[in-house]
């Protein structure tokens, strides 16, 4: 007989045998008739039958995608529902300025999955993404699954990345460009009085417009990269008056928001890489935290230049799909800091794999986020479990609604004086505030509609013969 099983048999003290049996639903006389191994067997049932289960893991299969697109947030997010056989809902986001479609035709290739499997679904649609916000629906749905797979385990998804290396998770404000230094260093200092520990600001050749001498360019170049020209080949540079004028109003925020508190930056306009060590090198006096996306990711020998001609340290990330471009450039010395953004990178377990190998090579990683509380909370459970981690970004601290999209356990906010609070709950940790997210939904969107037609599309996928 199995040592559980004879445990049960064997009364606890101050209860008979006839007593035992009572309280699992059997009558005197059927207790009474069971004897031996059929006692046994007839107490395991009934034991069994009296666990409560929210989940029952192995068993656990999706059955339905559906989509509800916020606005506004500050910008357009698709929130994605997974639905299973057992009423648990996962919750996922494709990544902020994407379109839902990177997330639903994937839908016939998830039904019927389980879901706790999240790597093995992973590698059957991560050759689905790509770059940028091509990744999104990938990433979406890596979210989606990790909820799920913690709610149906009953653990938080910082234990299933190996566990969490803080409690708390510091955020950074992200600040968009102000035309005077004025009225950017009181919206930086208002970030301050509100508990943030960390900066970041906007600043680049749109400032320069008006300012003569400052810009050379071609006649008709869009200075703003309206064009979509990649920053090696539109001719623009920052002339010696401009990387001065720059550098002053870099300096007039210090003055007010002072040198100690981190400050980095972002958005310099699409300039050639000379202009970039200049403006650089300008930079180092202020002690920026570091200088990001200065060039595109692609140009990896490029950002490498840049990065040995300066003391100002160099990030890029938040546009690449998987570990192994993230791989390249640590190793070829390219930058000084990692910047994935989880919806693009591959989702929890891909950007704990990227934030362990940057950390192997003495190389820091900040993380990019701009969505909803969903795709937070996933960056959260992400940043807690990884080591090397610097900050994380806050895109909508200027956005009254953005916690009340969702609902926490007790109440518990999800931001503290600067600070992610790294939850307990099982999964995220957050569930959809409905009536909140229906009043910000993007105008042609529906909320949760069925989503039938991409039940049954079907390609051959494979890579290989």
């Amino acid at each position: 007989m199995k040592p559980a099983i004879r445990r049960c048999l064997d009364a606890p003290r101050g209860l008979d045998r006839r007593s035992f049996f009572k309280t699992l639903g059997l009558g005197a006389a059927g207790a009474m008739a069971l004897t031996g191994e059929a006692a046994a067997d007839a107490a395991a049932n009934l034991v069994q039958a009296n666990v409560k289960r929210a989940s029952e893991p192995s068993a656990l299969k999706i059955t339905d995608l559906r989509v509800a697109v916020v606005g506004g947030a500050p910008f357009t997010c698709p929130i994605l529902r997974v639905d299973t056989n057992q009423g648990l809902v996962g919750w996922g986001e494709v990544r902020d300025g994407a379109s839902e479609t990177y997330a639903l035709f994937l839908k016939s290739r998830i039904l019927g999955e389980n879901p706790c499997n999240v790597d093995k679904v992973f590698r059957k649609l991560k050759q689905f993404g790509s770059h940028a916000r091509q990744a999104g629906g990938v990433c979406g749905l890596e979210m989606a699954m990790m909820d799920l797979a913690g709610k149906a385990w009953g653990v938080p998804c910082w234990q299933m990345l190996g566990g969490k290396f803080r409690d708390r998770v510091r955020l950074y404000a992200d600040t968009t460009e102000r035309e005077t230094p004025k009225e950017q260093g009181a919206m930086l200092k208002a970030r301050m009085d509100r508990g943030i520990t960390f900066l970041k600001q906007d600043f680049g050749i749109g400032l320069l417009r008006n300012v003569p001498g400052t810009l050379s360019m071609p006649l008709g170049t869009d200075a703003g990269g309206g064009q979509r020209v990649m920053h090696p080949f539109t001719g623009i540079s920052i002339t010696d008056k401009g990387i001065a004028w720059l550098s002053d109003w870099v300096g007039q925020i210090r003055e007010t928001i002072g040198m100690e508190i981190p400050l980095a930056s972002d958005h310099y306009g699409h300039i050639g890489v000379n202009s970039c060590i200049k403006l650089a090198r300008a930079m180092e006096k202020w002690d920026l935290a570091w200088m990001e996306d200065m060039v595109p990711w692609e140009f990896g020998e490029l950002l490498k230049q840049i990065t040995a001609s300066t003391t100002t340290p160099i990030l890029t990330g938040e546009d690449i799909y998987l570990k192994e471009d993230f791989i390249k450039l640590i190793d070829m010395g390219a930058i000084d800091m990692i910047h994935p953004d989880l919806a693009t990178a591959g989702g929890l377990i891909e950007t704990k794999k990227i934030g362990d190998y940057a950390m192997e090579h003495g190389v820091a990683m900040a993380m990019h986020f701009a969505g909803t509380p969903v795709s937070f909370m996933a960056n959260v459970h992400c940043a807690a479990a990884t080591e090397n981690f610097i900050a994380l970004e806050h895109h909508s601290l200027d956005v009254p609604w953005w916690e009340q999209l969702v609902r926490t356990a007790g109440g518990q906010p999800l931001v503290d004086k600067g600070f992610a609070i790294v939850p307990d709950t099982p999964g995220l940790g957050v569930e959809l505030n409905e009536e909140i997210v229906k009043q910000h939904l993007r105008p042609d969107s529906g909320f949760f509609k069925p989503t039938p037609e991409w039940d049954k599309e079907r390609s051959n996928d494979r890579h290989w013969s």
